[in-house]
């Protein structure tokens, strides 16, 4: 079996979560998920890369709640730490006052993450991206076109048109192939206790 890479919007992911889970977020295993993902094109996941952004902290007298959304994401980071083979890349959340909350630096991560591919010991010729921000396109086209690698983009829709989940043509066209995901790859990641 072919290894790949595995890179993981984890804030499009959770949106994908909350929509096939939208009364109580599911634990599940993410490298599980991710090897499930390159399992159903026929890869094995070497290595899977997760993109989140620390939560927002109001600087002076953080409200409780801000810091109880710390306390949950500190105590999610120390539980996936040791998980083998995968690499977790931390950015930050913004607010902002007209379009609430928002990551910063994740872009930016994954971008170098992306690029690095080329230079990879392990010689992997197909990734699999889990994103739907069509930023990523240019070094996604890079990728296939300068250096011959595949891209795999996984992605989820429900097929109403200008919904949150609208996967821009502009994605659609750099991709070698596509992995749509459904609820069963959530359901088949939580056999282990690698909790998401």
């Amino acid at each position: 079996m072919e290894n790949t890479y595995v890179f993981l919007d984890a804030g499009y992911l959770s949106k994908i979560t909350k929509y096939f889970f939208p009364e109580k977020y599911p634990k599940y295993g993410i490298k599980q998920f991710a090897n499930i993902l390159a399992k159903s094109k026929g890869f094995w996941c070497k290595k899977a890369f997760l993109y989140v952004g620390e939560p927002y902290q109001k600087p002076t007298s953080p409200l409780k709640e801000d810091k109880e959304r710390r306390q949950r994401y500190d105590n999610f980071i120390k539980a996936i730490s040791n998980i083998d083979n995968l690499i977790i890349r931390q950015g930050r959340v913004q607010k902002d006052d007209e379009r609430g909350y928002h990551q910063k630096g994740v872009d930016t991560l994954l971008t170098m993450d992306l690029f690095s591919i080329k230079d990879n010991e392990e010689n992997i010729k197909t990734i699999i991206v889990l994103i739907c921000d069509t930023d990523f396109v240019p070094i996604l086209k890079e990728l296939r076109n300068r250096y011959g690698i595949k891209i795999i983009v996984a992605y989820f829709s429900d097929f109403k048109r200008g919904s949150k989940f609208s996967m821009s043509n502009h994605l659609w066209n750099v991709a070698d192939d596509k992995i749509l995901i459904n609820k069963g790859f959530f359901e088949r990641s939580t056999k282990n206790n690698q909790i998401f």
